[in-house]
């Protein structure tokens, strides 16, 4: 399998379309090639290719930011002396003068397959941005570690924010590519779009149902996301964010644990295991212990579980985390009824809506998990309606199998 990036360093005719005309790169820490060397450093050193300035997403070009939301300033690269402008410090959206900058936009960024992550929105606004300026787009495609499931209802009108840029589900199925394909057409830009595609990706072969397993090196596309097990749990564990729990930032393992002090865990999987065992399936849930070391509850002893999907237990079909973590919430409800859950905190530049809510895309969660009378089937119900109807739209735009 070769990525998008080994693709364009392979072909010299399209290389040679670059030529004469004034390159930035939209990339990350992940944004490397099939030996590990990063996306700029490769581009460097080809011939035809006048790389003048380059773009880095929330963490920074080079993965620099460690924590959540913090910030990233502009600032001149060390060594190729090329300004390298943050899309997530004083500005998100990209100004007149980063624009005029260049004339063609390369974009190489792993995703996670998550509608939250905020590399997806930093996609939509570039691409909307370079459209209103009549520049070109190249995005160089890669794998999507989560694969082709579906999962979660759809962003509600009017809850468009910085971790929902467009009405899609929580877990899309889609590569950077056909994701940028959607974005151009849901929003009718008129743009020169180009996707240089992998070759020989299939999303569907086990082990990595989505990640050439044994083919690539996992490099943290931001400093949280550790694992292929940490991207398969994220569409569920990512809504911890919202709520008064830790997602296990502070730990060796964030957003693969989730818990808090003082909670009787074997009694809330036998709660779980009553309301909706099915929605447990396809992976091991295991009671834990950990103490983060910093965010939420740092230095506490927590109780909670760990989502594994590293082990025979794991079936890539069945596995729904999104299902998995909202049962998780449920039955903490039912048990803690009059317990505050939900976080109220400014959240991705929010400060008036709660950040549950932000991440769900609406409040149709918040309010399922917090009425007692409401049921697993009421739930499932809207999701499979808004699956069902996510899988349908999203089929022209797809490019592998």
């Amino acid at each position: 399998m070769r990525l998008g990036i080994d693709q364009l360093l392979s072909q010299p005719e399209a290389r040679a379309e670059l030529r004469g005309r004034r390159v930035a790169l939209l990339g990350h820490s992940a944004s490397v090639n099939h030996v590990g060397r990063h996306t700029l450093d490769a581009l460097m050193t080809v011939g035809a290719v006048e790389l003048v300035a380059a773009f880095g997403p929330q963490h920074g070009m080079r993965g620099d930011k460690q924590d959540n939301m913090i910030e990233s300033d502009d600032y001149i690269d060390p060594v190729y002396r090329i300004p390298v402008f943050s899309l997530y410090g004083q500005v998100r959206y990209p100004t007149d003068d980063m624009l005029a900058s260049f004339d063609l936009l390369l974009i190489d960024l792993q995703d996670i397959g998550t509608r939250i992550y905020t590399y997806v929105t930093t996609l939509a606004n570039m691409l909307s941005a370079c459209a209103g300026k009549g520049k070109s787009v190249w995005v160089l495609d890669r794998p999507n570690p989560a694969g082709r499931p579906v999962e979660g209802s759809l962003l509600e009108p009017g809850w468009e924010s910085f971790v929902g840029a467009g009405r899609l589900p929580m877990r899309h199925g889609l590569t950077f590519g056909e994701l940028a394909r959607w974005f151009v057409a849901e929003q009718r830009l008129e743009l020169d779009l180009r996707i240089i595609p992998m070759h020989g990706y299939d999303p569907h072969i086990a082990p990595g149902f989505g990640w050439p397993r044994d083919e690539l090196p996992w490099v943290n596309p931001s400093p949280n996301a550790s694992s292929l097990n940490m991207a398969r749990a994220f569409p569920g564990t990512v809504l911890i964010e919202g709520t008064q729990l830790s997602e296990g930032r502070g730990t060796t393992t964030p957003l693969e644990v989730i818990g808090a002090p003082g909670l009787d865990v074997c009694h809330l999987l036998q709660r779980m295991e009553s309301l909706a065992s099915d929605w447990m399936a396809g992976c091991l849930v295991r009671c834990c212990t950990f103490a983060p070391v910093f965010q939420k509850h740092a230095g506490a002893l927590c109780q909670g579980i760990q989502i594994h999907t590293d082990s025979a237990h794991y079936d890539h079909e069945r596995f729904r985390p999104y299902r998995l973590v909202a049962l998780f919430l449920k039955a903490l409800r039912l048990e803690w009824p009059d317990e505050p859950i939900w976080r109220d905190f400014p959240y991705e530049y929010e400060s008036e809506r709660l950040a549950i809510d932000l991440i769900d895309g609406g409040n149709g969660l918040r309010t399922w998990v917090d009425d007692p009378e409401a049921e697993p089937g009421d739930l499932d119900t809207r999701l499979l309606a808004d699956e069902a109807a996510w899988s349908e739209a999203r089929r022209p735009f797809l490019l592998y199998p």
